[in-house]
């Protein structure tokens, strides 16, 4: 093991989702500790505007547009990845969506289409474009980003909630399936969290004072301290881990 484990130097890392939230804040620690950061979401300015932030700080960084619930996008933007770094080491499925918030008896066939493109298909697609890019080398990491949802369902989230909980048993497979070939899959399981994504839960003052009191810590995290988390399953400190887990979540499952 490296005498710092938690080093990333010399290796390329895909963020998608990456240009707010929670994937910008990752996008960033992973900068900080060396890695070469491929931003991807739908909107180029987007990730430029966090490619940029990396490269002001003294690191090296790419922004990608894709839409990840199509998998011809998916596969042409991690070969434009690899084009430009010469390798992809990294993955963190980040990108998902939640168009629709309220009773599952009133969802539409559209919405609850575009949550499982993106939600599900996208992790999946893109694990398997990055898995044969890592494959060759005989090393990899990948990171999947669930929710505390996928264990405890909240109210109006019943389509969101399920490929929450699709993320964590495809983690587990993928895992199983790729150990032999040196790739590691593991699931960040975050709690609530102040992001625009999940402005509908904690903008209302009355919400969110509702949800800060299910938590045992009494508040919403902020998307920095996701990051910790996602820099370990990464890196080399989580050498021996690999179909996991890793709550984040103040305690919401305690």
């Amino acid at each position: 093991m490296a005498a710092d484990e938690f080093d990333l130097a010399g290796r390329v890392a895909l963020v998608t989702g990456g240009s707010r939230g929670i994937g910008r804040a990752v996008a960033l620690a992973l900068a900080r500790h060396g890695a070469t950061v491929a931003v991807a979401s739908r909107r180029i300015d987007a990730c430029e505007q966090v490619a940029a932030e990396i490269r002001t700080r003294g690191g090296v960084a790419s922004p990608h547009a894709c839409h990840f619930g199509d998998p011809a996008a998916i596969g042409a933007t991690l070969a434009a990845i690899e084009g430009l770094h010469g390798r992809i080491d990294i993955l963190v499925n980040n990108a998902a969506t939640n168009p629709y918030y309220g009773p599952a008896i009133d969802m539409d066939p559209a919405a609850w289409q575009k949550t499982l493109d993106v939600n599900i298909g996208g992790y999946f697609w893109t694990s398997v474009e990055a898995a044969r890019r890592m494959l060759p080398r005989g090393r990899g990491a990948i990171v999947n980003v669930a929710s505390v949802n996928a264990f405890r369902p909240m109210d109006g989230q019943a389509c969101y909630s399920l490929t929450k909980a699709a993320i964590v048993n495809m983690t587990q497979g993928l895992a199983r399936e790729w150990a032999k070939h040196g790739i590691r899959v593991n699931a960040l399981v975050p709690g609530i969290v102040e992001t625009r994504f999940a402005a509908a839960l904690h903008e209302d003052p009355k919400h969110r004072a509702a949800l800060e009191r299910l938590v045992p810590m009494g508040r919403i995290a902020q998307p920095e301290e996701m990051a910790g988390a996602v820099v370990y399953l990464v890196s080399d400190a989580a050498s021996y881990t690999t179909g996991s887990c890793l709550t984040v979540d103040g305690g919401w499952l305690a």
